[in-house]
């Protein structure tokens, strides 16, 4: 099941690309912007992604983190980091506890997959509190960006 507006966001500790663990904790105080998308190096994961680092400078002066998390290994997100020059942290979901525990899940996906992020976007307030959700049933659905941009300033 989603999150739902005005809810406790679960906290989580998962491996970034720098094989570095990070914490949703880690960032109270501040607005956090949460992409969780199925696959790195597909095209509407890098279309996603690439809108968030092409609008990343919106952000700076928020006081907001953007933050990607999929199921793919922190050596894969490593690599699609580097390739296309993310400026926010990709985060390694690879035993799917967030993606499940924020309802942004498949049991299975295409080519019989078990076991995906869905494609999905989550604001969380300065007290850890769910205050945009949007989970996406078709991965081949972007996320509505211009409200994330208008429920962070």
């Amino acid at each position: 099941m989603t999150l739902q507006l005005g809810e406790q966001a679960p906290d989580f500790t998962l491996f970034n690309s720098e094989l570095k663990e990070v914490s949703l904790k880690d960032f109270a105080g501040k607005k956090v912007i949460i992409h969780f998308f199925p696959m790195a190096f597909t095209g509407v994961c890098t279309t996603q992604l690439c809108t968030m680092r092409d609008n990343f400078g919106f952000y700076e002066g928020l006081n907001a983190q953007v933050l990607g998390i999929s199921v793919d290994s922190p050596f894969t997100l490593a690599k699609f980091k580097e390739d296309n020059n993310y400026q926010f942290p990709l985060l390694s979901d690879f035993n799917k506890e967030v993606s499940k525990a924020f309802g942004a899940y498949y049991d299975e996906f295409v080519f019989n997959l078990k076991g995906v992020s869905k494609r999905a976007a989550f604001v969380i307030d300065e007290n850890q509190k769910v205050i945009y959700a949007e989970v996406l049933e078709s991965a081949g659905d972007l996320p509505n960006f211009k409200a994330i941009d208008d429920i962070v300033k």
